[in-house]
């Protein structure tokens, strides 16, 4: 029994939307990037115990043409970082990266003049992936996470509004480090430190 079984009269209603999100997500090809020790474990996902076929995912590209997602593993060489630049300029969009493990993400142990610290210099990472290196099973786990992205990818013109509300949305975030803000910020919270210290010290003289 199929789909075609489950729907009411044979129709079926969505968006465009919807349906090219469906399909995308379906259909996501990737241009391994294995560059160390997570390479390892991303072959693994790849092989019968974790089965990246469930996904559609089971044809890995050679050529970055037909390919539309990077998954880059292991640690990037500062030489590497104009081949990997090249190898995403080729690919066909749109086009997502997962960055896999810890090196890959933010140079890891490998603090020095030689590695990126962070492929995120290069290209525009989707997905972080953190781990030393990282279990087939979190892998799996950021692609189901980057099939949600793409399944609610706005298009047209919601698309250039939904990343101006993000922009919008990050511009107003504080910075964590008391140091980086602003004179008034931090007497804003101050101020509203001494309110919740104020209500606590009141409840507890009540009780």
């Amino acid at each position: 029994m199929g789909l075609e079984e489950k729907l009411p009269a044979g129709i079926l209603l969505t968006s465009v939307e919807k349906l090219a999100g469906y399909a995308r997500k379906s259909s996501v090809w990737p241009a391994t990037f294995g560059l160390a020790c997570c390479a390892i474990e991303l072959m693994a996902t790849g092989g019968p115990r974790h089965d990246l076929a469930r996904f559609g995912m089971e044809r890995a590209s050679n050529t970055p043409r037909q390919a539309d997602l990077m998954i880059v593993a292991g640690r990037v060489s500062q030489k590497m970082g104009p081949v990997l630049r090249q190898i995403y300029d080729q690919m066909a969009d749109p086009k997502w990266v997962i960055s896999m493990g810890v090196c890959a993400s933010s140079g890891g142990m490998f603090n020095n003049y030689a590695i990126v610290q962070g492929v995120d210099h290069i290209v525009p990472v989707d997905i972080y992936l953190p781990g030393c290196p990282p279990r087939p099973e979190m892998l799996i786990d950021a692609i189901v996470k980057l099939h949600d992205k793409i399944q609610n990818m706005k298009l047209g013109v919601n698309r250039e509004k939904e990343i101006t509300e993000l922009e919008s949305a990050r511009l107003r975030q504080l910075p964590l480090l008391p140091h980086l803000q602003t004179p008034e910020v931090r007497a804003g919270r101050a101020s509203e430190l001494q309110v919740h210290t104020e209500a606590v010290e009141r409840t507890g003289t009540e009780h």
